[in-house]
Order: structure tokens, then sequence, then C-alpha cells
């Protein structure tokens, strides 16, 4: 785990940040809407978008604790796929990738074979 160890911290300190963004957005979609139905259909527009960082930030947050936990057990870096690497590029690009290059161009069906 040795070689991992800056980038296990720099992965649980992407998953604080967005804990506390998934913290804010979720206490800002609490707060009663205006009673001017103007300003509330403009506020119920802004909660979608809301309602989608928060989706979206939440996913993250849960593939990088699984990338955490590869790291942990000592399958970070190795593809879901094919049990080959996965190439250093591909995981400065995406530091939670499962998967090398060409198993994630597979069609799905193909993948879990």
């Amino acid at each position: 785990m040795g070689d991992h160890d800056a980038l296990r911290a720099a992965l649980l300190s992407r998953v604080a940040t967005l804990t506390n963004r998934v913290g804010r957005i979720e206490q800002d979609l609490r707060k009663p809407g205006d009673r001017d139905w103007q300003e509330r259909a403009t506020e119920l527009e802004n909660d979608e978008v809301l309602e989608g960082l928060d989706a979206l930030s939440l996913a993250e947050v849960q593939q990088l604790r699984q990338a955490v936990e590869r790291i942990d057990n000592g399958t970070y870096g190795l593809c879901a796929g094919c049990g080959g690497a996965i190439g250093a590029a591909r995981l400065s690009a995406i530091p939670a990738a499962t998967t090398c290059v060409r198993c994630a161009s597979l069609p799905a069906a193909e993948r879990t074979s």
C-alpha cells in the first residue's frame, strides 16, 4: 500500500469535500419554500439542479470509497474485467477506474463474460 499512500489521502480528502457538499445541498433542499408562486417556481427549478448535483456527488463518494478499499486490500489498479493492470494514465484521469481501457470499451454484454 505504500505506493498509494498519497493517492489514498487525496481520495479521502475528495470524499470529505464531497460529503460536505452533499450536506450543504441537503440542508438547502430542506429549507421551506417561498410563498410567492413565481419565486417558488424558480426555487423548484433550482432544487432539481441541486438534486442532480447531490446524486452525482453521492455516486462519486461511493466510487472513491471503493477505490480506497481497493488500495487497502491491494487490488487497486487491477482490472475487474480481465485482471490485468489498469494503465497509469487511465488511473491518473479516473482514480476510481475499475477496468482497463480495453475492458471499458467492450459492450456491456461482453464485460460479464
